[in-house]
C-alpha cells in the first residue's frame, strides 16, 4: 500500500506487536557513555532520562531549544558538533543535509518494529535524502486554533483561520510570525485572493514573493489585534496566562498544557486544515556517542517511553502501543480536538529548503517590525 497522509492518521490509531527487547548494548560499556540530547523544550523529562538510564545504563543530558531556526543556527555554528542526537521537523532535514551537518542512520541498528509503519513510510519525504535515511520519526502534532471558551467568539462549526481576526477579539490574539502568515495564506487562498496556489510558494521564488506580498498586507492590517507574538511553547502559553490572549494560532500542546492547568481553553482545526508536522531523531555528523544514539532511539520505540513523551508534551508518539498507556485526560484531549474529517484534512508542512526559510524569515521580520 502506498503512503498517504490519511493512511498515516488511520494507522497511528492502531497498535502493533513489539519485539521482546530492543536493547543490545553491553551495560558495563554503557556506564562509560553519555548521550547529549538537543531537543525541543519540554520534550525530555527527568522521568524519561531516569528510565532510559535504568533500561540501558547510559547517562544522558538534555539541552533545550525553542525553534527549528535556533537548532539549525546552533549546528551551523559548530559544524555539526556538540550533540549526539537532535529532533528537527522532517521538512527541515534536507537543509541539514545540504549544509553537511548530519549523517545517515544505520537502519540495521534500529528496532523498527517499535515504530508505526505509517510514520516510517510517511517520513520518507524529507527524512530520506539521496537514498539515505537521516530521520527516525518520533512524534507528530498540529498547529491550529486555541481559544478561550468563555471570552472568544469562536464558532467551531465553520471555523476558519480568518476567524482569529474577528474584531470581537479586540487585542486578544497570539500568533507565531511565520506560521501566522501561512494561516492567513490558507484563508486567502480559499477566498481566491492569492496569485498562485499557496504550495507553489515552497518551490518557486516568484510565486512565494507574489503570494507573501498579498499575505503580508492582510497580516499588517490586523497587527493591532496582537496581544503577543510567540516563538516558543512557553511564550504561547504565557500569552493566555498573563498577556490577555483569548484566541491564537498555536501548537496543540499549548492548549493541552493550559487545559491541564484547569483553564477554559479549547483547540480546533479550521476548515482550511490544521498545519501538521512530524519530528524525529537525527544524528549530527560529529556525534561522539553513536552507540548511545541507537540505544536511545530503540528505548523510545517502546510503549512505555512513547507514553512518557505524550504525557509530557501532548503530542502524538510514533511508538507502537503508546496510546494504550495514556491517561484518560490525554485521550480525551485528542478526541475533543479533532473530528475524523479534521484528521483527513490536515495540511502537512512541505519541505522547507534553505532559500524558502531565508525568504520566509524576511517576510516574518517585515511583519514583526511593521
Amino acid at each position: 500500500m502506498s503512503y498517504s497522509r490519511r493512511n498515516f492518521i488511520k494507522t497511528t490509531m492502531a497498535a502493533g506487536a513489539m519485539a521482546s527487547s530492543p536493547f543490545y548494548i553491553n551495560k558495563a560499556f554503557a556506564q562509560s557513555q553519555e548521550l547529549r540530547i538537543y531537543a525541543w523544550a519540554g520534550y525530555i523529562t527527568d522521568e524519561m532520562l531516569n528510565d532510559f538510564r535504568e533500561k540501558t545504563g547510559i547517562r544522558a543530558t538534555f539541552t533545550p531549544y525553542g525553534t527549528n531556526d535556533e537548532l539549525m543556527n546552533s549546528l551551523r555554528a559548530t559544524d555539526g558538533s556538540g550533540f549526539d542526537i537532535i529532533m528537527p521537523t522532517v521538512d527541515r532535514v534536507p537543509g541539514y543535509v545540504d549544509f553537511d551537518l548530519v549523517q545517515p542512520l544505520d537502519e540495521s541498528r534500529i528496532n523498527w518494529a517499535g515504530a508505526l509503519d505509517s510514520a516510517i513510510e510517511g517520513s520518507e519525504v524529507g527524512g530520506v535524502v539521496g537514498g539515505n535515511r537521516y530521520f527516525a520519526p518520533s512524534d507528530w502534532g498540529t498547529e491550529a486554533i486555541a481559544y478561550h471558551t468563555e471570552w472568544s467568539s469562536i464558532d467551531r462549526s465553520n471555523l476558519s483561520y480568518g476567524d482569529i481576526w474577528n474584531p470581537d477579539h479586540g487585542t486578544g490574539v497570539t500568533v507565531r510570525g511565520h506560521s501566522a502568515l501561512i494561516g492567513i495564506g490558507l484563508w486567502l487562498e480559499q477566498r481566491g485572493m492569492l496569485p498562485y496556489p499557496l504550495l507553489e510558494s515552497f518551490t518557486n521564488e516568484v510565486a512565494m514573493r507574489a503570494n507573501f506580498d498579498e499575505i503580508l498586507k492582510v497580516a499588517v492590517e490586523h497587527k493591532h489585534m496582537i496581544a503577543q507574538f510567540w516563538s516558543t511553547e512557553n511564550e504561547a502559553q504565557g500569552a493566555f496566562r498573563a498577556n490577555g490572549a483569548v484566541v491564537g494560532q498555536t501548537w496543540d500542546s499549548t492548549a493541552f498544557n493550559l487545559i491541564q492547568e484547569g483553564q477554559s481553553i479549547a483547540y480546533a482545526a479550521p476548515k482550511e486544515g490544521a498545519l501538521a508536522w512530524m519530528e524525529g531523531f537525527v544524528m549530527p555528523k560529529n556525534a561522539q556517542n553513536v552507540d548511545a544514539v541507537y540505544e536511545f532511539i530503540n528505548w523510545y520505540y517502546t510503549p512505555e517511553a512513547g507514553a512518557m513523551f505524550v504525557k509530557a508534551t501532548g503530542y502524538n508518539s510514533t511508538s507502537v502501543g503508546a496510546e494504550a498507556l495514556l491517561p484518560e485526560e490525554t485521550k480525551a484531549f485528542f478526541q475533543n480536538s479533532y473530528t475524523q474529517q479534521d484528521l483527513e484534512n490536515l495540511w502537512w508542512w512541505p519541505i522547507q529548503e534553505p532559500w524558502y526559510v531565508a525568504l520566509r524569515n524576511e517576510y516574518q521580520d517585515r511583519y514583526l517590525s511593521a
